[in-house]
């Protein structure tokens, strides 16, 4: 198992990916949202990373900026989507896509990441629905028990609040 950044090349992979990974109510939203973020162009940077079995995509992850109200130094990321082949799951490649996007964020120098997900899930990396709890998502969540974030630096332990706005792919109400 390879985990590399993931590039416009590999498009119709990730489209392909997503689509087999969710529901059918929601993969062709989700696959083209994910399709949308490796080309997406924000300040800072949008990233995605792939993990690789025999050189095919077999999961995928994305990592982009978000910025709340007025903060001058504000540095936040949200996490989505993330999917892995059902032929794959439960092999612990969600979570080393997972860990190794907040490494890089952590090297970064990101302070706060957010995700909107399985809280028994994603609480085993930290986030936590208290320290989201000072923010408020783009858009009304339909699970608001859903909305965690971890904090990576005191940036991110910091006092901060308000709403959150998200990049372009993310601005959609119906993916909260």
């Amino acid at each position: 198992m390879r985990i590399r950044p993931a590039t416009l090349l590999d498009r119709d992979a990730v489209l392909d990916l997503y689509l087999a990974a969710f529901p059918e109510a929601e993969r062709e939203t989700v696959a083209a949202v994910a399709v949308d973020l490796l080309s997406e162009s924000s300040t800072p940077e949008s990233f995605a990373l792939v993990a690789e079995a025999d050189g095919v995509p077999v999961g995928h992850i994305s990592f982009s900026p978000v910025s709340c109200g007025d903060a001058d130094k504000f540095v936040g990321v949200v996490l989505a989507p993330l999917a892995v082949h059902p032929e794959f799951q439960k092999q612990g490649i969600g979570a080393r896509l997972v860990e190794a996007g907040m490494q890089r964020l952590s090297e970064l120098g990101v302070g706060i990441v957010f995700v909107y997900g399985d809280p028994s899930y994603y609480g085993r990396f930290g986030f936590d629905a208290d320290i989201a709890a000072r923010y408020v998502p783009p858009y009304p969540l339909q699970y608001p028990f859903g909305w965690q974030a971890k904090a990576l630096t005191d940036v991110g332990r910091s006092p901060s609040s308000g709403k959150l706005t998200c990049v372009a792919a993310l601005q959609d109400p119906q993916l909260w």
